[in-house]
């Protein structure tokens, strides 16, 4: 029993800041977060059910001012797994070109 257990934390530390590229329904805006680097929040839903925080950069890539429940965004990030699904952050360009580059697209815009 003790094995299986380990097992499963194994297998959940593998998908820690996991390059992640999808598309999601939006089912929630939140309020910005201020405090230190900005970030645009929102809520995602996959097809697959599983719900993800996305926290997007705002003081290194533009905010989606346009974006709206209910609308579908594609994104690329890391993902950082925890219990209620994970956050996908990185949704940017790095100034410093030492991490990969990732992005949100909404109706047919980029913002990276």
């Amino acid at each position: 029993m003790k094995k299986l257990v380990l097992v499963a934390l194994l297998s959940l530390n593998v998908f820690a800041g996991t390059p992640l590229c999808d598309s999601g329904k939006v089912i929630k805006l939140l309020s910005d977060d201020n405090v230190g680097n900005r970030h645009q929040r929102f809520i995602v839903k996959l097809a697959s059910g599983k719900t993800l925080l996305i926290a997007h950069n705002i003081d290194l890539a533009p905010k989606v001012t346009t974006l709206q429940e209910g609308g579908v965004v594609k994104f690329c990030g890391d993902l950082e797994t925890n219990d209620k699904g994970g956050v996908v952050h990185w949704t940017h360009r790095d100034p410093h070109n030492k991490h990969v580059a990732g992005y949100l697209e909404y109706n047919g815009q980029k913002y990276e």
